[in-house]
């Protein structure tokens, strides 16, 4: 299983551990961590690095 670390590009800031998945509705991105933990934040997706378990976001 492969679980990623959000961060926020604009301060290398951890916006959510253990992100099992992103959905995309328009401009918002729903975050669901391994434990159905959900957020929501306003923003795109800048970089996913697969290897590293990485999720770079611009939020507005």
């Amino acid at each position: 299983m492969c679980l990623a670390t959000v961060f926020k590009e604009s301060d290398d800031s951890v916006i959510f551990k253990n992100v099992a998945r992103i959905d995309v509705d328009g401009n918002q991105l729903i975050l669901r961590d391994i434990m159905g933990d959900e957020r929501v934040v306003e923003g795109s997706i800048l970089m996913v690095d697969l290897a590293n378990s990485i999720v770079k976001l611009k939020c507005d």
